[in-house]
Protein backbone atom coordinates (compact mmCIF):
# COMPACT_ATOMS: atom_id res chain seq x y z
CA UNK A 1 0.00 0.00 0.00
CA UNK A 2 1.36 3.24 -1.10
CA UNK A 3 1.32 5.87 1.76
CA UNK A 4 2.34 9.01 0.04
CA UNK A 5 -1.34 9.82 -0.82
CA UNK A 6 -1.58 11.12 2.68
CA UNK A 7 1.50 12.29 3.30
CA UNK A 8 0.45 16.07 3.66
CA UNK A 9 -2.18 15.67 5.38
CA UNK A 10 -0.22 13.39 8.36
CA UNK A 11 2.62 15.51 7.73
CA UNK A 12 0.50 18.98 8.99
CA UNK A 13 -1.42 16.81 11.71
CA UNK A 14 2.44 15.78 12.85
CA UNK A 15 3.71 19.20 12.89
CA UNK A 16 1.16 20.82 14.65
CA UNK A 17 0.86 17.98 17.41
CA UNK A 18 4.68 18.35 18.31
CA UNK A 19 4.29 22.22 18.01
CA UNK A 20 1.11 21.66 21.24
CA UNK A 21 3.53 19.45 22.96
CA UNK A 22 6.45 21.57 23.31
CA UNK A 23 4.64 25.11 24.02
CA UNK A 24 3.70 25.71 27.26
CA UNK A 25 -0.38 25.59 27.22
CA UNK A 26 -2.69 29.35 27.70
CA UNK A 27 -6.00 29.18 27.88
CA UNK A 28 -8.16 32.43 25.99
CA UNK A 29 -9.45 33.87 29.28
CA UNK A 30 -8.87 34.70 32.87
CA UNK A 31 -11.58 32.27 34.13
CA UNK A 32 -10.56 28.99 35.83
CA UNK A 33 -12.18 26.31 33.89
CA UNK A 34 -13.83 24.17 36.63
CA UNK A 35 -12.80 20.57 36.76
CA UNK A 36 -14.77 17.46 37.82
CA UNK A 37 -12.95 13.47 38.42
CA UNK A 38 -14.81 11.19 38.12
CA UNK A 39 -12.57 7.52 39.43
CA UNK A 40 -9.84 9.13 41.88
CA UNK A 41 -7.31 6.07 41.65
CA UNK A 42 -4.12 5.46 39.84
CA UNK A 43 -4.51 7.25 36.62
CA UNK A 44 -7.37 9.04 37.79
CA UNK A 45 -4.63 11.45 39.89
CA UNK A 46 -2.20 11.59 37.34
CA UNK A 47 -4.60 12.88 34.44
CA UNK A 48 -5.58 15.40 36.41
CA UNK A 49 -1.92 16.37 37.85
CA UNK A 50 -1.01 16.85 34.45
CA UNK A 51 -3.65 18.68 33.63
CA UNK A 52 -3.03 21.25 36.53
CA UNK A 53 0.38 21.29 35.33
CA UNK A 54 0.00 22.84 32.13
CA UNK A 55 -3.43 25.11 32.64
CA UNK A 56 -4.53 26.67 36.29
CA UNK A 57 -7.73 25.15 36.01
CA UNK A 58 -9.56 24.39 39.25
CA UNK A 59 -10.21 21.07 40.73
CA UNK A 60 -13.79 21.93 41.94
CA UNK A 61 -15.32 18.15 42.58
CA UNK A 62 -13.93 14.43 42.60
CA UNK A 63 -16.09 11.47 42.66
CA UNK A 64 -15.26 7.89 44.10
CA UNK A 65 -16.92 5.12 45.25
CA UNK A 66 -13.72 3.84 47.74
CA UNK A 67 -13.72 6.85 50.30
CA UNK A 68 -10.36 6.39 51.28
CA UNK A 69 -9.44 7.40 47.28
CA UNK A 70 -11.65 10.02 47.88
CA UNK A 71 -10.17 11.73 50.64
CA UNK A 72 -6.72 11.13 49.44
CA UNK A 73 -6.98 13.12 46.07
CA UNK A 74 -9.21 15.22 47.97
CA UNK A 75 -6.21 16.62 49.88
CA UNK A 76 -3.78 15.86 46.51
CA UNK A 77 -5.56 18.18 44.76
CA UNK A 78 -5.93 21.01 47.57
CA UNK A 79 -2.01 20.85 47.97
CA UNK A 80 -1.47 21.04 44.51
CA UNK A 81 -3.90 23.88 43.03
CA UNK A 82 -3.09 27.55 43.26
CA UNK A 83 -6.00 28.20 44.98
CA UNK A 84 -5.41 25.83 47.77
CA UNK A 85 -9.24 25.00 47.60
CA UNK A 86 -10.48 21.34 48.82
CA UNK A 87 -12.62 19.72 45.93
CA UNK A 88 -16.05 18.86 46.98
CA UNK A 89 -16.61 14.91 47.33
CA UNK A 90 -19.13 13.01 46.24
CA UNK A 91 -19.51 8.95 46.01
CA UNK A 92 -22.16 9.37 43.07
CA UNK A 93 -21.06 10.97 40.11
CA UNK A 94 -24.59 11.86 39.74
CA UNK A 95 -24.79 13.73 42.45
CA UNK A 96 -21.33 15.44 41.14
CA UNK A 97 -22.90 16.37 37.76
CA UNK A 98 -26.62 17.39 38.97
CA UNK A 99 -24.69 20.94 40.16
CA UNK A 100 -23.86 21.58 36.28
CA UNK A 101 -21.22 23.69 37.29
CA UNK A 102 -18.26 21.85 35.51
CA UNK A 103 -16.28 22.85 32.60
CA UNK A 104 -14.22 19.35 32.28
CA UNK A 105 -14.98 15.94 33.25
CA UNK A 106 -12.24 13.53 33.51
CA UNK A 107 -13.50 9.96 33.62
CA UNK A 108 -11.26 7.36 34.83
CA UNK A 109 -13.17 4.33 36.47
CA UNK A 110 -12.58 1.28 35.65
CA UNK A 111 -13.89 0.32 32.24
CA UNK A 112 -17.08 -1.23 32.81
CA UNK A 113 -17.73 2.36 33.94
CA UNK A 114 -16.39 4.74 31.26
CA UNK A 115 -19.54 4.85 28.96
CA UNK A 116 -22.52 5.81 31.78
CA UNK A 117 -20.22 8.13 33.28
CA UNK A 118 -19.22 9.98 29.92
CA UNK A 119 -22.28 10.09 28.49
CA UNK A 120 -23.92 11.38 31.53
CA UNK A 121 -21.02 14.12 32.13
CA UNK A 122 -21.93 15.35 28.28
CA UNK A 123 -25.55 15.70 28.58
CA UNK A 124 -24.70 17.61 31.60
CA UNK A 125 -22.82 20.01 29.54
CA UNK A 126 -19.42 19.30 30.34
CA UNK A 127 -16.24 18.23 28.17
CA UNK A 128 -14.61 15.14 28.76
CA UNK A 129 -11.34 13.06 28.86
CA UNK A 130 -12.07 9.82 29.05
CA UNK A 131 -9.92 6.84 29.71
CA UNK A 132 -9.36 4.05 27.42
CA UNK A 133 -10.74 1.86 26.25
CA UNK A 134 -14.18 3.88 25.27
CA UNK A 135 -16.36 0.93 27.45
CA UNK A 136 -16.26 -2.60 27.54
CA UNK A 137 -18.74 -3.55 24.09
CA UNK A 138 -19.03 -2.18 20.51
CA UNK A 139 -22.86 -0.95 20.89
CA UNK A 140 -21.76 0.81 24.10
CA UNK A 141 -19.08 3.07 22.76
CA UNK A 142 -20.96 3.66 19.72
CA UNK A 143 -23.58 4.89 22.27
CA UNK A 144 -20.63 7.46 23.60
CA UNK A 145 -19.69 8.50 20.06
CA UNK A 146 -23.29 9.43 19.49
CA UNK A 147 -24.00 11.27 22.81
CA UNK A 148 -21.08 12.92 22.13
CA UNK A 149 -22.20 14.09 18.42
CA UNK A 150 -25.81 14.71 19.92
CA UNK A 151 -24.51 17.38 22.99
CA UNK A 152 -21.38 18.88 20.44
CA UNK A 153 -19.28 18.07 23.69
CA UNK A 154 -15.68 17.80 23.18
CA UNK A 155 -14.45 13.84 23.98
CA UNK A 156 -10.81 13.15 23.91
CA UNK A 157 -9.78 9.17 24.34
CA UNK A 158 -6.75 8.63 26.74
CA UNK A 159 -5.09 7.06 24.06
CA UNK A 160 -2.29 9.02 24.51
CA UNK A 161 0.09 7.80 21.88
CA UNK A 162 -1.37 10.14 19.46
CA UNK A 163 0.86 12.86 21.68
CA UNK A 164 4.00 11.36 22.37
CA UNK A 165 6.63 13.36 21.85
CA UNK A 166 9.13 10.80 20.71
CA UNK A 167 6.17 8.76 18.38
CA UNK A 168 5.17 12.29 17.00
CA UNK A 169 8.86 12.29 15.78
CA UNK A 170 8.57 9.26 14.28
CA UNK A 171 5.74 10.07 11.96
CA UNK A 172 7.35 12.65 10.77
CA UNK A 173 10.93 11.46 10.41
CA UNK A 174 9.80 8.02 8.88
CA UNK A 175 6.60 7.54 8.15
CA UNK A 176 5.46 10.89 6.86
CA UNK A 177 8.76 11.43 4.60
CA UNK A 178 7.98 7.89 2.90
CA UNK A 179 11.25 6.24 4.35
CA UNK A 180 9.11 3.24 5.21
CA UNK A 181 8.36 2.66 1.21
CA UNK A 182 5.08 0.40 0.39
CA UNK A 183 3.68 -1.02 3.80
CA UNK A 184 1.52 -4.05 3.84
CA UNK A 185 2.20 -5.68 7.63
CA UNK A 186 2.17 -4.47 11.06
CA UNK A 187 2.77 -5.93 14.59
CA UNK A 188 1.61 -5.44 17.69
CA UNK A 189 2.38 -6.94 20.78
CA UNK A 190 2.58 -6.78 24.32
CA UNK A 191 4.74 -9.91 26.87
CA UNK A 192 4.48 -8.47 30.09
CA UNK A 193 3.56 -10.27 32.99
CA UNK A 194 0.57 -8.48 34.26
CA UNK A 195 -1.94 -11.25 34.63
CA UNK A 196 -2.58 -11.96 38.15
CA UNK A 197 -1.06 -15.72 38.71
CA UNK A 198 -3.04 -15.29 42.65
CA UNK A 199 -6.23 -17.28 43.45
CA UNK A 200 -7.09 -15.04 46.43
CA UNK A 201 -10.66 -16.18 48.32
CA UNK A 202 -13.91 -14.05 48.37
CA UNK A 203 -13.52 -11.73 51.39
CA UNK A 204 -16.01 -8.88 52.54
CA UNK A 205 -14.67 -5.91 50.66
CA UNK A 206 -13.56 -3.17 52.96
CA UNK A 207 -15.66 -1.10 54.38
CA UNK A 208 -14.46 1.76 52.76
CA UNK A 209 -15.44 0.89 49.47
CA UNK A 210 -19.42 0.89 48.12
CA UNK A 211 -18.85 -2.83 46.17
CA UNK A 212 -22.41 -2.75 44.79
CA UNK A 213 -21.93 0.74 43.48
CA UNK A 214 -18.65 -0.03 41.99
CA UNK A 215 -19.97 -3.35 40.39
CA UNK A 216 -22.45 -1.33 38.98
CA UNK A 217 -23.71 -2.32 35.05
CA UNK A 218 -20.90 -5.28 35.24
CA UNK A 219 -22.24 -9.46 36.74
CA UNK A 220 -22.36 -9.16 40.67
CA UNK A 221 -18.86 -11.50 41.30
CA UNK A 222 -17.56 -12.38 44.89
CA UNK A 223 -15.18 -9.79 46.04
CA UNK A 224 -11.36 -10.47 46.81
CA UNK A 225 -8.00 -8.82 47.02
CA UNK A 226 -7.39 -8.57 43.56
CA UNK A 227 -10.27 -6.70 42.11
CA UNK A 228 -9.39 -3.49 43.90
CA UNK A 229 -7.83 -1.17 43.80
CA UNK A 230 -6.16 -1.76 39.71
CA UNK A 231 -6.14 -5.46 39.12
CA UNK A 232 -10.03 -5.27 38.42
CA UNK A 233 -8.75 -5.86 34.63
CA UNK A 234 -8.26 -9.47 35.49
CA UNK A 235 -11.49 -10.26 34.84
CA UNK A 236 -13.47 -9.90 31.74
CA UNK A 237 -16.45 -8.67 33.98
CA UNK A 238 -14.84 -5.20 34.41
CA UNK A 239 -13.11 -4.69 30.80
CA UNK A 240 -11.54 -6.34 28.35
CA UNK A 241 -8.49 -8.37 28.99
CA UNK A 242 -4.94 -7.64 28.31
CA UNK A 243 -6.33 -7.03 24.30
CA UNK A 244 -8.58 -4.41 25.55
CA UNK A 245 -6.11 -2.65 28.05
CA UNK A 246 -2.94 -3.23 25.89
CA UNK A 247 -3.71 -3.50 21.95
CA UNK A 248 -6.28 -0.82 21.96
CA UNK A 249 -2.65 1.50 22.40
CA UNK A 250 -0.78 -0.43 20.02
CA UNK A 251 -3.32 -0.63 17.50
CA UNK A 252 -4.67 3.04 17.96
CA UNK A 253 -0.83 3.82 17.38
CA UNK A 254 -0.82 1.91 14.03
CA UNK A 255 -4.05 3.58 12.83
CA UNK A 256 -2.38 7.16 13.30
CA UNK A 257 0.54 6.51 11.90
CA UNK A 258 -0.70 5.25 8.94
CA UNK A 259 -4.22 6.74 8.54
CA UNK A 260 -6.15 3.40 9.03
CA UNK A 261 -9.91 3.78 9.79
CA UNK A 262 -11.79 0.56 10.41
CA UNK A 263 -10.46 -3.07 9.38
CA UNK A 264 -12.56 -4.90 7.38
CA UNK A 265 -12.10 -8.16 9.09
CA UNK A 266 -11.15 -9.05 12.65
CA UNK A 267 -10.05 -12.51 13.88
CA UNK A 268 -8.26 -13.81 16.92
CA UNK A 269 -7.17 -17.13 18.80
CA UNK A 270 -6.09 -17.81 21.98
CA UNK A 271 -6.97 -18.43 25.84
CA UNK A 272 -5.52 -19.28 29.08
CA UNK A 273 -3.10 -21.92 27.96
CA UNK A 274 -0.16 -21.16 31.13
CA UNK A 275 -1.94 -19.47 34.04
CA UNK A 276 -4.42 -21.91 34.48
CA UNK A 277 -4.37 -21.91 38.45
CA UNK A 278 -5.05 -17.85 38.72
CA UNK A 279 -8.61 -16.39 39.59
CA UNK A 280 -8.25 -14.62 36.40
CA UNK A 281 -10.51 -14.86 33.47
CA UNK A 282 -8.81 -13.15 30.83
CA UNK A 283 -6.43 -14.87 27.98
CA UNK A 284 -2.84 -15.29 28.92
CA UNK A 285 -2.31 -15.93 24.98
CA UNK A 286 -3.55 -14.40 22.56
CA UNK A 287 -3.06 -13.29 18.78
CA UNK A 288 -5.65 -11.30 16.85
CA UNK A 289 -5.28 -10.01 13.48
CA UNK A 290 -6.95 -7.06 12.26
CA UNK A 291 -7.40 -6.93 8.67
CA UNK A 292 -7.30 -3.83 6.26
CA UNK A 293 -7.81 -5.10 3.19
CA UNK A 294 -4.39 -3.97 1.37
CA UNK A 295 -2.59 -4.26 5.47
CA UNK A 296 -2.80 -6.42 7.93
CA UNK A 297 -1.98 -5.73 12.13
CA UNK A 298 -1.13 -8.69 13.63
CA UNK A 299 -1.40 -8.43 18.08
CA UNK A 300 -0.02 -10.88 19.94
CA UNK A 301 0.31 -11.27 23.83
CA UNK A 302 1.66 -13.54 26.45
CA UNK A 303 1.50 -13.03 30.13
CA UNK A 304 4.46 -15.85 30.49
CA UNK A 305 7.96 -16.59 28.99
CA UNK A 306 9.96 -14.23 27.20
CA UNK A 307 10.07 -11.03 24.64
CA UNK A 308 11.52 -11.66 21.53
CA UNK A 309 12.98 -8.50 21.50
CA UNK A 310 13.70 -7.10 25.10
CA UNK A 311 13.93 -3.90 23.84
CA UNK A 312 10.16 -3.87 22.90
CA UNK A 313 7.89 -6.07 25.02
CA UNK A 314 5.38 -3.36 24.56
CA UNK A 315 5.09 -2.28 20.95
CA UNK A 316 4.12 -1.26 17.41
CA UNK A 317 6.63 -2.69 14.83
CA UNK A 318 5.50 -1.45 11.22
CA UNK A 319 7.22 -3.17 7.92
CA UNK A 320 7.74 -1.29 4.71
CA UNK A 321 9.80 -2.02 1.57
CA UNK A 322 12.03 -0.06 2.07
CA UNK A 323 12.43 -0.34 6.12
CA UNK A 324 11.34 -1.16 9.58
CA UNK A 325 9.91 0.94 12.03
CA UNK A 326 10.00 -0.04 15.63
CA UNK A 327 7.61 1.76 18.21
CA UNK A 328 7.48 1.85 22.14
CA UNK A 329 6.58 3.97 24.84
CA UNK A 330 10.24 4.22 25.70
CA UNK A 331 11.62 4.60 22.42
CA UNK A 332 11.52 4.11 18.83
CA UNK A 333 14.08 3.10 16.01
CA UNK A 334 14.24 3.32 11.90
CA UNK A 335 16.64 0.82 10.40
CA UNK A 336 16.50 1.19 6.25
CA UNK A 337 16.61 -2.06 4.15
CA UNK A 338 19.72 -2.62 2.59
CA UNK A 339 21.33 0.10 4.85
CA UNK A 340 21.66 3.63 5.00
CA UNK A 341 21.08 5.91 7.96
CA UNK A 342 18.99 4.76 11.62
CA UNK A 343 16.99 7.25 13.29
CA UNK A 344 16.08 6.73 16.71
CA UNK A 345 14.15 8.86 19.49
CA UNK A 346 13.47 8.54 23.03
CA UNK A 347 10.69 10.08 25.85
CA UNK A 348 11.14 13.75 26.52
CA UNK A 349 11.69 13.91 30.30
CA UNK A 350 10.93 17.06 31.30
CA UNK A 351 11.93 17.40 35.21
CA UNK A 352 13.01 21.13 34.84
CA UNK A 353 10.33 22.10 33.98
CA UNK A 354 7.92 20.24 35.67
CA UNK A 355 10.05 18.57 39.20
CA UNK A 356 6.53 17.75 40.55
CA UNK A 357 7.19 14.80 38.32
CA UNK A 358 9.76 12.57 40.26
CA UNK A 359 7.52 13.23 43.46
CA UNK A 360 4.98 12.39 41.16
CA UNK A 361 6.40 8.81 40.36
CA UNK A 362 7.25 8.40 43.48
CA UNK A 363 4.21 8.54 45.32
CA UNK A 364 1.35 8.11 42.82
CA UNK A 365 3.07 5.75 40.79
CA UNK A 366 3.60 8.22 37.63
CA UNK A 367 5.19 6.76 34.99
CA UNK A 368 7.56 9.41 33.86
CA UNK A 369 8.53 8.43 30.53
CA UNK A 370 4.48 8.91 29.53
CA UNK A 371 4.14 12.28 31.85
CA UNK A 372 5.20 14.42 28.55
CA UNK A 373 2.69 12.48 26.75
CA UNK A 374 -0.42 13.13 28.94
CA UNK A 375 0.67 16.63 29.01
CA UNK A 376 0.43 17.19 25.43
CA UNK A 377 -2.82 15.14 25.22
CA UNK A 378 -3.99 17.81 27.47
CA UNK A 379 -3.04 20.58 25.86
CA UNK A 380 -4.29 19.05 22.33
CA UNK A 381 -7.68 18.43 24.11
CA UNK A 382 -7.87 21.96 26.03
CA UNK A 383 -6.86 23.10 22.11
CA UNK A 384 -10.00 21.68 20.62
CA UNK A 385 -12.29 22.98 23.68
CA UNK A 386 -11.39 26.40 22.47
CA UNK A 387 -11.63 25.84 18.85
CA UNK A 388 -14.83 23.27 19.21
CA UNK A 389 -12.98 21.36 17.05
CA UNK A 390 -12.43 17.32 17.19
CA UNK A 391 -9.06 16.32 19.41
CA UNK A 392 -6.54 14.17 18.23
CA UNK A 393 -8.13 11.32 19.93
CA UNK A 394 -11.30 12.05 19.32
CA UNK A 395 -13.90 9.69 20.65
CA UNK A 396 -14.86 8.86 16.84
CA UNK A 397 -11.04 7.51 16.86
CA UNK A 398 -10.98 6.04 20.13
CA UNK A 399 -14.21 3.97 19.52
CA UNK A 400 -12.69 2.59 16.18
CA UNK A 401 -9.68 1.49 18.30
CA UNK A 402 -11.52 0.49 21.04
CA UNK A 403 -14.53 -1.58 19.67
CA UNK A 404 -11.97 -3.18 17.01
CA UNK A 405 -10.32 -4.69 20.15
CA UNK A 406 -13.96 -5.85 21.66
CA UNK A 407 -14.56 -7.53 18.36
CA UNK A 408 -11.24 -9.24 18.49
CA UNK A 409 -12.41 -11.34 21.58
CA UNK A 410 -15.37 -11.69 20.90
CA UNK A 411 -13.86 -13.93 17.58
CA UNK A 412 -11.75 -15.64 19.87
CA UNK A 413 -14.38 -16.67 22.06
CA UNK A 414 -16.86 -17.25 18.31
CA UNK A 415 -13.75 -19.25 16.91
CA UNK A 416 -15.02 -17.39 13.82
CA UNK A 417 -13.46 -14.26 11.48
CA UNK A 418 -15.75 -11.68 12.12
CA UNK A 419 -16.68 -9.24 9.22
CA UNK A 420 -17.94 -5.66 10.65
CA UNK A 421 -20.27 -3.13 9.35
CA UNK A 422 -19.38 -0.15 10.77
CA UNK A 423 -22.21 1.52 8.43
CA UNK A 424 -24.94 -0.45 10.45
CA UNK A 425 -22.25 -1.38 13.34
CA UNK A 426 -23.40 -5.23 12.63
CA UNK A 427 -21.79 -8.37 11.52
CA UNK A 428 -23.98 -9.50 8.44
CA UNK A 429 -25.13 -12.75 8.20
CA UNK A 430 -23.93 -13.33 11.83
CA UNK A 431 -26.61 -12.72 14.35
CA UNK A 432 -24.79 -14.54 16.71
CA UNK A 433 -21.79 -12.00 16.32
CA UNK A 434 -24.13 -9.23 15.92
CA UNK A 435 -25.86 -9.83 19.23
CA UNK A 436 -22.36 -10.29 21.21
CA UNK A 437 -21.45 -6.86 20.49
CA UNK A 438 -23.45 -5.85 23.32
CA UNK A 439 -23.34 -7.06 26.64
CA UNK A 440 -25.85 -7.65 29.12
CA UNK A 441 -26.36 -5.17 31.71
CA UNK A 442 -26.98 -6.13 35.24
CA UNK A 443 -29.65 -4.21 36.69
CA UNK A 444 -31.90 -2.27 37.04
CA UNK A 445 -28.43 -0.27 34.73
CA UNK A 446 -29.35 0.52 31.25
CA UNK A 447 -27.34 -0.12 28.60
CA UNK A 448 -26.83 3.47 26.50
CA UNK A 449 -27.68 1.19 23.16
CA UNK A 450 -31.51 0.62 24.51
Amino acid sequence: MDRRSFLTRSTLAASTAALIANQAYAAPNTTPRRVGLIGCGWYGKCDLLQLLNVEPVEVVSLCDVDSKLLEECADLMQSRQKSGNRPRTYAHFADMLAEKDLDIVLVATPDHWHALAMIAAVNAGADVYVQKPTGVDTLESKAMLDAARATGRVVQVGTQRRSTPHLIEAKKRVVDEGLLGNVAFAEVCCYYHMRTNKNPPIIAPPEHLDFETWTGPAPMRGYNEVIHPRSWRAFMEYGNGIVGDMCVHMLDLVRWQLGLGWPRRISSVGGIQVQTESIANISDTQTATFDFDELDVVWTHRSWGSAPDPQYPWAAIIYGDRGTLKLSVQRYDFEPRGGGKKLSGEPLIELDRYPSDESDVKNWKMELHVASAIRGHMRDFLDAIDKRSKPVADIEQGHISSASCFMANNAMQLGRTLEFDPSTHTIPGDSEATAALKRTYRAPYQHPAG
